[in-house]
């Protein structure tokens, strides 16, 4: 396992499933053992684009790979993963983790009793600017308030989940990352057609942090915002440029005690432009392999960043009522 190549193969070939089958084909020690997707003649067209197989009888084609890629409709997860799980090394599997918490923890059994491992989708952890934000805020004298903005409008493949579960997850998931576990959730919403669209939550973590977020897919802007309020800083991170700055006061005094000016500094952070999509299917690879130590999203990060996502879906549906 080690030295061989490792043999992946991949469900779901929408938007998401063709950006994991380009950068599989980039990767080196990675085979290509299938693709699969419910629209056959889909499939078929995508496979020969990039040469690979697609799999005519799924289960026999399971039988031999190493791991699996699940980017199937979010409704479909739980099935796939708990029809696959005794059968390969490992799965990664896109956000959200399940269509819900119970199909989560039905998951979580299976798994563990089979010794799965299990990487969740959080694409966004492996952001360039995520990561160099982290390394910023551990710097800081004090995290007081994390705001994270997300917004996009709505996308015509986007049919089966609301805005919660398809754009605020990443960030209720950075939250837990960034923050700590939630101790409460308050959260307010619109809903159209019978979906959230618009949705604000505001969490109060264990370690007395804040976290506000604001999802919308009826904003026209397409955003993509976190800002860091700290004892010593205030820190703006664009995902979208992968740029962050770091906002400083400081105070001048007068030598008479009677005057003194403030002065604004602002700090910009280099941060790596890799692709995350590449780094993130690394690091899958290489837990695969049994190596790296890198801090990935796994079965516990999927399950935790749904039980939050449910409590705010609840309480803006309780407001709706």
């Amino acid at each position: 396992m080690h030295d061989r190549n490792i043999r992946v193969g991949l469900l779901g070939l929408g938007q998401m499933g063709r950006n994991h089958l380009r950068v599989l084909s980039l990767l080196r020690g990675v085979d290509i053992a299938f693709v699969y997707d419910a629209n056959a003649d889909h499939a078929a067209n995508v496979a020969a684009q990039y040469g690979v197989e697609t799999a005519s009888n799924l289960d026999a084609a399971v039988g031999n790979v190493d791991a699996l890629i699940v980017c199937t409709p979010t409704a479909t997860h739980a099935e796939y993963v708990l029809r696959f799980a005794p059968r390969v090394r490992a799965l990664f599997v896109e956000k959200p983790l399940a269509h819900s918490l119970d199909a989560a923890h039905a998951i979580e059994k299976a798994v563990q009793g089979h010794g799965t491992f299990v990487q969740v989708g959080f694409i966004e952890r492996f952001n360039p600017a995520v990561v160099g934000l982290e390394r910023v805020l551990r710097d800081a004298e004090r995290v007081i308030s994390i705001d994270f903005t997300r917004t996009n409008r709505l996308s015509s493949r986007i049919t089966d989940v609301d805005v919660v579960m398809d754009l605020m997850i990443h960030d209720i998931d950075l939250a837990l990352y960034l923050n700590g576990p939630v101790k409460t959730t308050a959260a307010q919403g619109v809903v159209q057609n019978g979906l959230i669209e618009f949705a604000s939550a505001q969490l109060i973590h264990q370690n007395g942090r804040f976290s506000r977020l604001q999802a919308s897919r009826i904003t026209e802007k397409k955003i993509r915002l976190i800002q860091a309020t700290c004892d010593d800083r205030f820190v703006d991170c664009d995902l979208l440029r992968k740029e962050i700055q770091i906002h400083r006061q400081s105070v001048t005094q007068q030598s008479d005690f009677s005057a003194y000016s403030i002065a604004s500094q602002q700090e910009s952070v280099v941060v790596g432009q890799q692709e995350a999509l590449l780094s993130e299917l690394q690091t899958f690879i290489q837990a695969v392999r049994g190596k790296g130590n890198a801090p990935v999203p796994v079965l516990d990060s999927g399950i935790s960043s749904l039980a939050i996502a449910e409590d705010i879906i609840m309480a803006i549906s309780k407001g709706h009522a």
